[in-house]
């Protein structure tokens, strides 16, 4: 059960703008940023920040950098974000077969060595506490430039603060995303919580 209520999409009309980045990479305005909205310019700020990190100009493919995310939110544990950023991947480019090989990335043929380690790096930035050595460092220099690792690490950096703000506010799942955890992610494990309805 959420901790506090969303307000309407309506409630402060100068964050439209702002609202219709997230329609655009998710369908729908979350409940996340209805509650973040008390204070409009978080929301601006977290839409400027958004933009930035998946800037379709950037040299790392956007489906793949909400992949990227979604490993990160599954190491902090936000079952919120992980299946929003599945729900973004796909309406990025992701395969529906690839999502749902999402739990077999490690062996799935679908995943390349770049993307395998990448995910591991995604895994262990977003762990507490941080698990990035200079060996998977290392291992990230072989796949990856230094720029496109700054594109990863901050869309690990960008969920790293939804993952505190949904579990904190016990976030509920929208219909769209709690229809992708059960389908993809319940098979490893998943479970909504606390973020269901009440």
């Amino acid at each position: 059960m959420a901790h506090m209520k969303p307000l309407a999409a309506d409630a402060h009309p100068e964050l439209a703008d702002d609202f219709a980045i997230f329609e655009r990479i998710l369908g729908f305005v979350p409940n996340s940023l209805l509650t973040m909205q008390r204070r409009p310019k978080m929301v601006k700020a977290f839409g400027v920040l958004t933009q930035a990190v998946m800037d379709p100009q950037g040299e790392v493919d956007l489906g793949f950098k909400r992949l990227i995310a979604h490993f990160a939110s599954r190491a902090a544990g936000c079952t919120y974000c992980q299946a929003h950023s599945l729900i973004a991947a796909e309406i990025h480019g992701i395969s529906k077969e690839k999502l749902n090989a999402v739990w077999d990335y490690k062996t799935s043929t679908l995943y390349s060595d770049a993307e395998r380690v990448a995910l591991d790096y995604a895994l262990a930035a977003g762990a507490m506490p941080n698990a990035v050595d200079e060996e998977l460092m290392q291992r990230m220099r072989e796949y990856w430039s230094d720029d496109q690792i700054v594109e990863i690490l901050g869309a690990v950096c960008l969920y790293g603060f939804l993952n505190r703000w949904n579990d904190s506010m016990a976030t509920q799942l929208e219909p769209g995303p709690l229809a992708m955890g059960k389908h993809v992610l319940e098979q490893g494990g998943w479970k909504a919580g606390k973020h269901l309805a009440d």
